[in-house]
């Protein structure tokens, strides 16, 4: 037992991560790559990041150690509904010398397992998306939202910096002086805080800007508006707390009321000291109140805990999963 090693990688769409572990929690190597999502970036790309983050893992574990592994990316289902796709990451598989097979789970998955070893729960995750998810038996069940920005991702990074921008043109629409949020926006985009003579005109610039990027590029001003938040201001403050009941209002649809098993926190608003996460925790709290709080941790060595709990040598995977990510004060 001591000899066997398990890989474990959480593929994004702007990184990926690979961990190389002992069955008693040793951390044996990490990897790091760029983006390997094959949705948003073509198998093949996708698959060359993956060699690059597994090489990092295993520059000092011999391949033969390692008996089982899991990846953890988000589209789960389309990677293994395309023969092409999983023949290029079974290629990259193979190309670092292992042998032992290797499982496909959705990023909720492994960031629910990040935070929780309990077999049932729901994960609730905001970054530049938003999507939740019941889990049992550690296997995806009920998902809510996740539509994507068109249909979907209320409370998102998205929808903040789309809301942000549709506040801005609204106050210029009004002739009203922008705020301060709305004039980081405008600087943001434009370049300057200058209000056109004919405000008409910095509308029609602002939705220049806007419409010759791609859409997702409007969770780049979600960070204003968190900030703004911070600082109290009545705007940004206000899209917090609408976002907040979108993304728990999501959770409601899948998850029961009354519920006690843990709730997992992840993403890049809900992990930080955001007023965002603030804002979910207390909404959660006050609506399930029994229910563990958790915070997702590293997606890597959750993927490579979800690995090894399948193997016959590990009788505890919950102590395992506790020498992984020992509890914070």
């Amino acid at each position: 037992m001591s000899d066997t090693v398990v890989v474990g990688l959480d593929v994004g769409g702007t990184s990926t991560r690979a961990t190389a572990l002992t069955l008693t929690g040793v951390r044996l190597g990490t990897g790091r790559a760029g983006g390997g999502n094959p949705t948003s970036h073509g198998a093949d790309r996708a698959a060359a990041e993956l060699s690059t983050a597994l090489r990092g893992a295993l520059a000092d574990v011999d391949p033969d150690r390692v008996a089982a592994g899991t990846i953890g990316l988000a589209g789960a289902a389309r990677l293994l509904a395309d023969p092409a796709g999983r023949a290029a990451f079974d290629q990259s598989w193979h190309d670092a010398g292992l042998r032992c097979p290797y499982t496909v789970h959705g990023d909720a998955l492994v960031a629910y397992a990040s935070g929780s070893a309990a077999p049932d729960g729901t994960v609730l995750i905001a970054g530049t998306g938003a999507i939740t998810a019941q889990v049992r038996d550690l296997r995806l069940d009920r998902v809510a939202d996740g539509h994507g920005w068109l249909l979907g991702d209320a409370g998102s990074g998205f929808w903040l910096g789309r809301e942000a921008v549709r506040r801005l043109l609204a106050d210029l629409d009004a002739g009203h002086t922008p705020g301060a949020l709305a004039t980081a926006v405008l600087t943001e985009l434009t370049g300057s805080a200058e209000i056109a003579p004919r405000p008409r005109d910095t509308v029609d610039a602002t939705i220049q800007v806007v419409t010759r990027r791609p859409p997702v590029e409007l969770a780049r001003l979600a960070p204003l508006v968190v900030t703004a938040a911070t600082d109290g201001e009545p705007v940004a403050a206000a899209l917090v707390t609408e976002a907040a009941e979108h993304l728990v209002a999501s959770m409601g649809r899948i998850r029961p009321a009354g519920a006690e098993t843990p709730v997992v926190l992840g993403g890049g608003l809900l992990t930080g000291d955001t007023p965002l996460a603030a804002a979910v925790r207390a909404e959660v709290g006050r609506r399930w109140p029994q229910a563990p709080l958790r915070t997702a941790g590293d997606g890597a060595a959750a993927a490579a805990w979800l690995a090894a709990r399948d193997l016959p040598e590990v009788t505890d995977p919950a102590a395992l999963h506790a020498r992984l990510f020992p509890p914070t004060p």
